[in-house]
This record gives C-alpha cells, structure tokens and sequence, in this order.
C-alpha cells in the first residue's frame, strides 16, 4: 500500500448488515446545508463565486486537513463563469420561465411524466437556452447543482454492457418505477426542477435534458467541460426501466467486499479503475442526509465546488469510524479525526484500500488539472451508456 495511504486509521471494522444505496447516489441538497458547517462561508447567489471554508479564528483545522484546504482556496478560492462561453438568457424570457418554476407541483412532474421523443436534431440555439435556463435554476440555489449532477448520473449508472440494457438512451429515469429504486431517493425533486425548463424546450428529449443538466452543472460549479452530445429518444413505457440494484453500495460489510463490489458494478458498465476513481471524484459535491442514504455530512467544505479537495482530504486525513459531530447516522461511515466535520463512506475508505485505486487517489490530489481530465473522459463516457446515433450539436 503507498506510504500516504498508512497514514489513514481506519479504527473500527465495518458492521455487517444489507448494503446500504451508495451515496454518491445518495445525496440530496438542502438549502440549510451550510448551516450544518459552521466553520464555512457562503457568497451570495448572486456573486457568481462559490463558498469555501473560512480561514482566520473562527475555525481551526489540523494540519491535514488545513493543508487540503488551503492548497485547494490557493488554487480556487472563487469560480467564476468563463466570459463568453454561456448564453445569457434575455429578462423576458426570465420573467415567463419564473413563473412557471415557481407554479409547478414537485409531485405532478414525477407522476405523470410526459412521453418526449426527440424527433428531429437539437439546435445549438435550443441546446443553449436549454443550458442558460439550468444554469439559472443552479444560479437561484447552488446546492440544487450536486442534485442535477447525481441525476445525470444515475440515468446513466444503471447500463449492463452485457444485456445491452439501461443506461441514459431511453431517459426512463423519469418513471415512478425507476425513482423508486433505493438509489434514487430524492431524484424526483431534480426531475421537477428541470420540467419547466422541458416544457419551455420541448424540442429536447427529456434523456438528453437530464444528461445536459449534469455537464451544465459540473461546469457552472467550477468544473471542468465535458463533452456532449444529443440524440437520445425517450422510451414511452415504465417496462424499460431496469431492475433496481444496479447502482454502487456505499456499504458492504468488509473493505474487501466494498473493493469488489466497486469493480463488479463499473466493469459491468464498462470502466475500468482509473476511471472507478475519477467518476468517485464526483463526491467533492453535495453531501449526504440521514432520511435519504442513512450517510450524513458532507465530504468536503466546499460542497457546492467541483475542484480535487475530495482527494486531498480522503489522502492527508485520518479517518476514524463514526458520525460528524453532532449528528446521528444510520449507516457505518468515516469521520476525520481532527474535526470531525468531514465524512467518507466504505466504499471512499476503500480507495485507499487497494493499491489500484490509491495510486489514482495520490495523482487525482496532488494534480487537479489531471483529475479535471481525466474526469471530463470518463464522465462522458458515462453519459452515453445505453446510447446509438449521437451527434455534435453545430
């Protein structure tokens, strides 16, 4: 095992029981995330600039944990939307969409969800609008980002390469029978989020708008650009959506089996363990909640900034068994030692557990840039499981 990784003490063994729905999978965003952290700022929607941990008196950090961070702020200490590179959407148009997000029902769009091939090629002008308008909904409430994010993948992560089954092509993730899966818990509130935007670009599938949403958020969350492309036609029946458990346990009793389980469910999609650690990266967002996984706590102090601090810290700290401060957890998860504000699942530790994975994990945190790379592949990749007849869109 690499000599970083000896530095990590996992202090308790893993409990045995069912596996629990993998957080990555599992987070929901809640608009009082960041009072939970108490130690952290949060700018204002508007600022376009997204929180970091304070530094200064009012919150002091061990040495590993202080050095991630500050490695990190040094690095990006404020996102900000590259110039030129977003469509600004015209204040009419704002006006009419307004009212519409603010009339619709959460449950009417998960329940009855409207059948939406795409019959003839996205437009770049759609495929902008499209982008602008979840851009805005990001713009309104941060921490809706991380949730578009997990929904983009979860349309993805259900693909067999054997079967040829599942996957984002017929965008069945919109189905009542699929939001069900254990998984999935809190997706019906993402799929809400974006009918408005469906319903004023009804020229675009919904399988092509949940994709779309996860590449628009990664990016106005400080990540990088991922490769996109339309062409998905959504299924008409509920009988496409796969069984339920195709998705990663955050949870498998022994950090042996939660190593096996990761590559038994990525080889099945396709990947292989570099790319097993890259899409993990995903975890510098949003956080876990009791009343979804059973998880609770963010992974990182910046949950609403896609960077490489989930490396850092997953690392240069110590990892003990139990809670973050302060909360109660269902489910057997890793808190940092100094603060214990931080959170790791089983299958997080288990990263560092094989040697494998944790070369990746050492590169992914020294060198952001590589990460960012090697990320925008593999979640491209991911986005076009289950997928024929793409195209650009020009």
């Amino acid at each position: 095992m690499h000599a970083d990784v000896e530095n990590v003490r996992v202090q308790a063994a893993h409990q045995n029981g069912p596996p629990a729905p993998m957080a990555f999978v599992s987070f929901v965003p809640v608009a009082a995330a960041a009072e939970s952290l108490p130690a952290l700022s949060r700018a204002p929607a508007s600022s376009g600039r997204a929180p970091l941990g304070r530094s200064g008196t009012d919150q002091q950090f061990s040495l590993p944990t202080a050095a991630a961070i500050a490695a990190l702020a040094a690095g990006s200490a404020a996102v900000s939307r590259p110039n030129g590179t977003r469509l600004r959407i015209q204040r009419a148009a704002v006006g009419r969409r307004g009212g519409l997000l603010g009339g619709l029902a959460v449950a009417a769009a998960a329940a009855r969800p409207k059948p939406a091939n795409a019959a003839e090629k996205l437009t770049k002008q759609t495929a902008e609008k499209v982008q602008a308008d979840i851009e805005q909904i990001i713009k309104a409430d941060p921490n809706k980002g991380p949730t578009l994010v997990r929904l983009a993948w979860h349309s993805c992560g259900s693909y067999d390469k054997v079967s040829k089954t599942g996957g984002s092509g017929p965008g069945t993730i919109r189905f009542k029978e699929e939001l069900a899966h254990g998984g999935n818990a809190g997706l019906d509130k993402a799929v809400a989020w974006l009918e408005p935007v469906k319903q004023s670009n009804p020229s675009i599938s919904y399988a092509d708008l949940y994709t779309l949403a996860g590449v628009a958020s990664i990016k106005a969350l400080g990540g990088p650009d991922v490769p996109w492309r339309a062409g998905r036609v959504d299924s008409v029946s509920p009988s496409d959506v796969t069984p339920d458990g195709r998705l990663p346990n955050a949870s498998n009793g022994s950090a042996k089996k939660d190593v096996d389980h990761l590559r038994d469910v990525f080889y099945r999609m396709g990947f292989n363990d570099q790319e097993i650690v890259a899409l993990s990266g995903a975890h510098a967002l949003g956080r876990c909640h009791a009343d979804a996984s059973g998880f609770v706590g963010p992974w990182t102090p910046t949950p609403t900034t896609f960077n490489n601090l989930y490396f850092k810290l997953l690392k240069n700290s110590q990892w003990e068994e139990g809670c973050i401060k302060g909360e109660t957890c269902k489910n057997p998860q890793y808190r940092n030692v100094d603060t214990q504000q931080f959170m790791m699942l089983p299958t997080d530790i288990a990263l560092l557990k094989d040697p494998s994975f944790s070369k990746y994990v050492d590169l992914y945190a020294d060198d952001q840039k590589v990460f960012f790379k090697d990320f925008s592949k593999a979640f491209s990749t991911l986005l076009e499981l289950g997928t024929k007849d793409l195209y650009t869109v020009v």
